[in-house]
């Protein structure tokens, strides 16, 4: 098969056509030209030609008449060859492609008798030939390794895979416009770090030769886009990846794809409301509305979200109070007789997430925050005014997972100090994700950072939602493979 396709292409170059021609001026998106042409009766033609391109997806006919479907990003439609009407020569180069060919055609769209838009075809163009076949239209690809390790075949062969990508784009688009219009600078820092923060992870490690030095890729912006608040820029936002040396599931890949914002005299209640009409923006934009299919269910983005308290909902899911089982011990034991997994050696932070993942998060369908974590699990937050065991923080919930994490940022220099400190201590105790000290970035918190509110908000989840895709190798072009 590859044999008679390459074949194919040196005979076209023996007759001085060119298989990979540079450009083709004048071509038109085939959705446009739909639109226009909608109007069209059955067996009428339009007066204008048009130049559309696209992959050779179907072909029917042999004789006088020829209908092939092509199609670009935007959709498909029929080309209808006759050969009175482009000579023997252009219909038999015509009936000699290939499925996967990239062809362009001009010509008059017409309604053919049956009711199909078509392009009336004058003239072809090879514009690009396909060596290697195409997968099959109507079986499709069903092995997920090809799907993800070549996904230039899953996006060629499902037009559903090719939505879910545009639907991505569009996401990423209004992110950044519902940011734009209220304020926000986008700005970019660092993705090497000499020292990695604003997350409890592992980092991925490198170095560089010419500084001599090991460097980290960051797991997350924030550290220096607080820098930034230092300096004046007051509301910045950076959409970027992260990456984070963890394992592999349907919700962690390696590298992922956030938006932090930071916004000085703000709290993170600002960020709730904030949080909200941006979600709500992107469902409409992305997806026409604000409730989206979930699961054979669905899940409704509108604001207000409900809103639990931290303590609340996890004794109400677990039966178990983390303000009652105040150290490690204690919760093991509370947890492990409500037959949950709590493993040895586990800190009482981690204890507690464990319990959050096991119980009450995967009943959260419906868009949720949970609200004013303790104390140890957070340590950038600002400590609530009414409970110095909690901090102003929240998680955002929907589809059973976490898809945003906000603070009112702490901005007491000595208070950051302590909880750095409380982190050195979870290192020394064999937790390898805790944050390691960083004197630069409290030397710029001593010079004074305002109030301020802070969100960090995962696009390939959210993405997951929009799309009712249940696995973020579905929502990643090219996710992380196993050799």
């Amino acid at each position: 098969m590859i044999g008679e396709r390459r074949a194919k292409a040196e005979a076209l170059r023996a007759a001085g056509v060119d298989p990979f021609p540079p450009r083709f001026p004048g071509r038109r998106e085939i959705a446009d030209v739909r639109a226009e042409h909608e109007a069209l009766e059955a067996g009428e033609t339009g007066d204008v030609p048009v130049r559309v391109a696209g992959r050779l997806t179907g072909r029917r006919g042999q004789g006088k008449v020829a209908f092939l479907d092509i199609e670009d990003r935007s959709g498909r439609i029929q080309l209808w060859a006759a050969r009175d009407r482009i000579g023997d020569d252009a219909m038999a180069a015509l009936l000699d492609l290939d499925l996967g060919d990239i062809v362009g055609a001009d010509g008059p769209v017409a309604r053919t008798r049956r009711g199909e838009l078509s392009v009336a075809v004058d003239a072809t163009t090879m514009l690009a030939k396909s060596l290697r076949p195409p997968p099959d239209k109507h079986a499709g690809l069903r092995d997920p390794e090809t799907r993800f390790r070549q996904r230039y075949l899953d996006l060629m062969a499902d037009a559903d895979v090719r939505a879910s990508f545009i639907t991505r784009s569009k996401a990423i688009a209004t992110v950044r416009r519902y940011l734009d219009e209220r304020g926000f600078l986008e700005v970019e820092t660092p993705t090497l770090q000499p020292i990695y923060g604003g997350a409890a992870a592992r980092p991925f490690v490198t170095h560089h030769n010419a500084l001599d030095r090991d460097l980290y890729l960051r797991i997350a912006t924030e550290l220096y886009l607080k820098r930034c608040l230092v300096g004046g820029l007051e509301k910045v936002y950076e959409l970027g990846k992260d990456f984070r040396n963890e394992g592999v599931s349907h919700k962690h890949n390696p590298e992922f794809t956030m938006v932090e914002t930071y916004e000085a005299f703000a709290d993170y209640r600002d960020v709730m409301d904030m949080l909200e009409g941006m979600v709500a923006a992107v469902a409409t934009a992305a997806t026409g509305g604000t409730t989206v299919p979930w699961k054979g269910g669905e899940i409704d983005f509108a604001p207000p979200w409900r809103r639990i308290d931290f303590r609340d909902g996890l004794r109400e899911a677990s039966g178990i109070d983390v303000r009652v089982h105040t150290d490690e011990a204690s919760l093991r034991t509370a947890m492990r007789a409500a037959g949950l997994d709590a493993p040895d050696d586990t800190p009482w932070a981690k204890l507690v997430d464990a319990l959050l993942t096991q119980t009450l998060e995967p009943t959260l369908i419906q868009p949720t925050i949970l609200h004013d974590y303790p104390l140890e699990l957070s340590p950038f937050a600002k400590r609530h005014t009414d409970d110095p065991a909690v901090v102003e923080r929240f998680e955002a919930f929907a589809g059973g997972m976490e898809i945003a994490n906000a603070f009112t940022e702490l901005n007491d220099p000595d208070d950051q100090r302590e909880r750095f400190a409380m982190a050195a201590r979870d290192r020394d105790a064999g937790d390898d994700e805790a944050q390691p000290m960083d004197e630069d970035f409290l030397a710029a918190l001593e010079h004074g950072m305002p109030p301020t509110g802070g969100l960090g908000m995962g696009i390939d989840r959210l993405v997951m939602l929009l799309t009712d895709r249940h696995t973020i190798r579905e929502v990643v072009l090219f996710p992380a493979m196993r050799s």
